[in-house]
Parts: structure tokens; C-alpha cells; sequence
């Protein structure tokens, strides 16, 4: 039986707990952009591939059963592409303000996890994931307006089907396939 999905409040309040400093969206943002450029990590040691310092005296074994739960998800759902790849963003009953803060600061943890799995993304990316890539980092450096709630929420939902969309692309790019084992399909005689 699959565990339910983590949400934003709840890896946020574990977030907040342990003093890790880094915001809910933002650390789910690394951790994509880490496994999407090929990034080697397991659930014992993610945090610190991510450059983040942890004070294992805090980390209480139900903690440590979500942040290993949160990789796993996420690892998951980059490697099927039958699963719809989710960002983790405040729920929809979250304020539109909040929900397009996050989703910014994902994609800047998103391009920075990208930048400590050590993908050289120079040449490996197509003209579609550089474009992307590129859009990405637009929206990193954005600061949203509101001014009509209807259409800031559409537009919203729009931005967020690029990322799910392109955060497929970019790993279908950047992640090695792994190499078939020789003389695994002959047949001996």
C-alpha cells in the first residue's frame, strides 16, 4: 500500500522543526532539480548531496520516515512517466499570492539542484529543454502582480503545466539511461 502524498504544510511544519532553513517548495525544487541532471543520491544521504546541514539530533525517526518518503515520491515520479510529476506547492485552498511565491522559489531551488547534481547541461540539452531551461530561470527571478483573481489563476495553472511538462523534458534529456548489460539478450548454445 502506497503512503499518502506529502503535502506542502506538512513537510513545511517538519521544515520549520529542523531549522533547516530552507522553505518546503524550495527544498522539493532542489531535490528534482538534483535527480533531473542525473544527480546520485539515496534516501540516507539526499540532504547533504544538497548541501544542506542537519542537525541529526533533531531528526526523529517519524521525520526521517517523511524526508525518505519525500525522495522516494519524488524520485518516483520523475522515473515513470505514466505519473504525473507534481511540484510541491500549497494547496489550492492556499491564497493565489502564496501558491505563485512558492512556485517561484521552486524553481529556483528547481535550477539550483540542477546546478550541484554536476549535469553539464552545455550541449546535452535540446533546443526545446534549453528553452526551457532558460524559462525556468525567468520565472525564478519573477515577481508576480495581481490584478484580476480569475485570470491570475488561469494564468497560474498554465505556468504550472509548463514546469510539470518541461521538468519531464529536462529529465528525459539530462538523466543517463542506463546502459544494457552485454550478453544479456544472446542465447547460449
Amino acid at each position: 500500500m502506497n503512503s499518502p502524498a506529502i503535502t506542502h504544510a506538512e513537510l513545511g511544519m517538519v521544515l520549520n522543526e529542523l531549522e533547516f532553513g530552507v522553505a518546503a517548495s524550495d527544498l522539493h525544487g532542489s531535490l528534482t532539480g538534483f535527480l533531473c541532471g542525473g544527480g546520485i543520491a539515496s534516501p540516507r544521504n539526499w540532504l547533504q548531496r544538497l548541501e544542506i546541514d542537519t542537525d541529526t539530533g533533531a531528526v526523529t525517526q517519524a521525520r526521517l520516515e517523511l524526508l525518505n518518503r519525500l525522495f522516494k515520491d519524488c524520485r518516483s515520479q520523475l522515473d515513470d512517466p505514466t505519473q504525473v510529476f507534481e511540484p510541491l506547492l500549497p494547496g489550492e485552498d492556499e491564497p493565489l499570492d502564496e501558491r505563485a511565491d512558492a512556485l517561484v522559489q521552486w524553481c529556483r531551488g528547481f535550477l539550483g539542484g540542477l546546478g550541484l547534481s554536476g549535469a553539464n547541461v552545455e550541449g546535452a540539452l535540446s533546443e526545446d529543454g534549453a528553452e526551457i531551461l532558460r524559462d525556468l530561470g525567468t520565472i525564478a527571478a519573477s515577481r508576480f502582480e495581481y490584478d484580476d483573481a480569475e485570470e491570475d489563476e488561469t494564468a497560474l495553472a498554465e505556468v504550472l503545466e509548463f514546469i510539470r511538462v518541461g521538468v519531464m523534458l529536462l529529465h528525459a534529456e539530462l538523466t543517463p539511461v542506463p546502459a544494457p548489460t552485454v550478453g544479456a539478450d544472446r542465447n547460449l548454445h
